[in-house]
């Protein structure tokens, strides 16, 4: 009888399902699938029709590392910001890394935060953190969502703040 009831069992799936993928990690997998890439394109909206980054050109390209992916940011002739996306145990972040043309931080530099839950493998959500509550006046409830379209060919940018949308910049993959 008991080898019957694991026959039975087996042929019925009663196998231990695997714990659910983590879509932080899938988010970091996506990311690194994209290595090499570029992407351009530009300001989509911005709560302020005079932003610095109105009529630029924006672009990146996608640089990987063992700790993390970083995507330097061009706007216009301004090579200043880096956004560095990291997977520590705690999470999964995201920094903005502001350099002057010499090398040196910013005094703006460094803010960002965590993913917050639901995010996909291919969109995550990060919450400002403290820290950027204290250097960014404003940002306490920022929340910046970066997503890539299903194909891969779209990168999207988008901030809000207060729950309404603050700027958003849409980047398509191009050669080279």
């Amino acid at each position: 009888m008991l080898s019957s009831l694991a026959a039975t069992c087996l042929l019925a799936g009663c196998a231990a399902a695997p714990p659910p993928a983590d879509t932080r990690d899938q988010f970091m997998a996506t990311l690194h699938s994209m290595c090499g890439q570029r992407f351009e394109g530009g300001l989509s909206y911005a709560i302020d029709p005079n932003s610095e980054f109105a009529g630029k050109k924006i672009s990146t390209q996608v640089v990987c590392a063992a700790d993390g992916v970083r995507m330097p940011v061009q706007v216009g002739e301004n090579r200043s910001r880096t956004w560095i996306f990291t997977r520590p145990a705690a999470g999964l972040e995201l920094r903005h890394d502001h350099r002057h043309p010499d090398g040196t931080p910013d005094a703006v530099t460094m803010y960002g935060g965590m993913a917050k839950q639901g995010g996909t493998a291919r969109s995550q959500a990060f919450l400002a953190d403290a820290y950027t509550a204290r250097i960014v006046p404003g940002a306490e409830t920022n929340v910046w969502t970066v997503s890539l379209s299903q194909d891969g060919s779209v990168l999207t940018y988008r901030l809000e703040r207060h729950d309404k949308p603050r700027a958003e910049f849409v980047l398509k993959r191009v050669a080279g």
